[in-house]
């Protein structure tokens, strides 16, 4: 009997890298890494030596000096004693709040528009044309500036509210007013009872999906979700005798005071962005509903389902494949595009960071670096919420 000798494998040679297949691409991609890298170092030291040369050192310690600048519109403690990272921090917090609140608005005025577009009623069609070409050729600034001047020329002043009895919403061409919760001793125990009927109405929708896929037996699920949500902080309110309470805003000389603000700069922009990116959202919603095959809704009708629930349940959700990629373009556009708020008064982390105290400490590569440092965290993190939903809706091939 005779046995086959493996042949010898060949030894390493330093020519593998770039002729044998199997190192190539590694070796490529390591060189390319490490040029990348180089001239990476070799800016950051060449930026070192020329502020070196300036006089200047690159720290960010003047993060710790006093701010001596007011903010107009904050959602914390702030006063003009206080550092600048405290400044940035109130810029950082009413940019996140413009963002959050524009993408809201964005996506609730997108999905409607790009519905109406391809409603069968010539009239509603034709003015949702107009309304998405003409936010979207027109840049978002000239919008910005277009929408702050209607609302400070339409509202009226806050004087013009003098011996009348306002109620509980106030607009003046200074900002909108609303009321403030009081919170008093057992409040807790009521925002504990809203967190827990909200996580039971989660669970509760999530059986009843489990049961009707099982079963076919279709519960009434938006009166009993309606239920859960609300009869437990409901019950614990009155049951801790009204802890909370409603400050509302009162005229007391020239101005509304008490209840919370909201600037005419932060309605304006938040208005301007929502109103303009959501025509760029009703496209997306239009083509994703438009790639769902027309037999699907034919298929809809016959079983009896009608034109409202067959969008709620067959168009929409096999549509969200194809709307939610370029939506989360359109949420990193809104979040980006909110740096323009300067541009009528609204402080956010660029008219702080970027702005005022850029120009007071003369630190502007570090207070550059740090607001790139804000804006990339902040669309990872968009991007990788949007990402994670997008797994979760998307269909589930075989």
């Amino acid at each position: 009997m005779t046995f086959a000798a493996e042949p010898p494998r060949p030894t390493f040679r330093i020519d593998m890298l770039w002729n044998d297949a199997r190192y190539r691409s590694t070796f490529i991609q390591a060189v390319a890494l490490m040029v990348v890298m180089l001239g990476v170092g070799w800016l950051t030291s060449n930026v070192v030596e020329n502020l070196a040369a300036l006089g200047k050192d690159f720290r960010f310690g003047f993060l710790w000096e006093t701010a001596s600048y007011d903010i107009n519109q904050r959602l914390i403690d702030y006063t003009s004693r206080d550092t600048h990272a405290r400044a940035a921090l109130v810029g950082i917090l009413n940019t996140l709040l413009i963002a959050v609140l524009g993408c809201v608005a964005a996506t609730i005025v997108g999905v409607l528009a790009g519905i109406a577009r391809l409603s069968k009623n010539w009239l509603v069609a034709k003015l949702m044309t107009v309304y998405v070409e003409g936010f979207r050729n027109v840049p978002v600034l000239i919008w910005i500036l277009m929408i702050a001047a209607v609302v400070n020329d339409t509202l009226p002043p806050p004087s013009a509210y003098r011996g009348e009895e306002t109620g509980a919403f106030v607009m003046t061409n200074r900002g909108f007013y609303a009321p403030r919760p009081i919170w008093g001793d057992g409040s807790l125990a009521v925002v504990v009872a809203a967190l827990a009927g909200l996580i039971g109405a989660i669970l509760f929708r999530r059986w009843a999906a489990a049961r009707q896929a099982a079963t076919g037996e279709q519960l009434p699920r938006g009166w009993i979700t309606l239920l859960i949500v609300a009869l437990p902080p409901v019950l614990a309110f009155f049951a801790t005798g009204r802890p909370i309470g409603l400050e509302y805003p009162e005229l007391r000389g020239f101005n509304f005071v008490g209840g919370i603000m909201m600037r005419d700069s932060l309605i304006a922009l938040w208005l301007a962005l929502s109103l303009y990116t959501g025509a760029f959202i009703a496209e997306i919603v239009r083509a994703g509903i438009l790639s769902v095959s027309q037999g699907q809704t034919e298929a809809a009708y016959a079983l009896g389902l009608r034109p409202n629930r067959t969008m709620n349940l067959v168009i929409l959700p096999q549509a969200l494949r194809v709307i939610i990629p370029p939506l989360i373009s359109q949420f990193l556009n809104l979040t980006k595009n909110s740096s323009l708020a300067i541009a009528v008064g609204y402080m956010d982390v660029t008219g702080t960071l970027g702005g005022i105290t850029l120009n007071q400490t003369g630190r502007e590569m570090e207070a550059i670096l740090l607001l790139m440092a804000f804006y990339l965290t902040a669309s990872l993190t968009i991007s990788s919420a949007m990402n994670w939903y997008n797994s979760r809706v998307k269909l589930v091939e075989r």
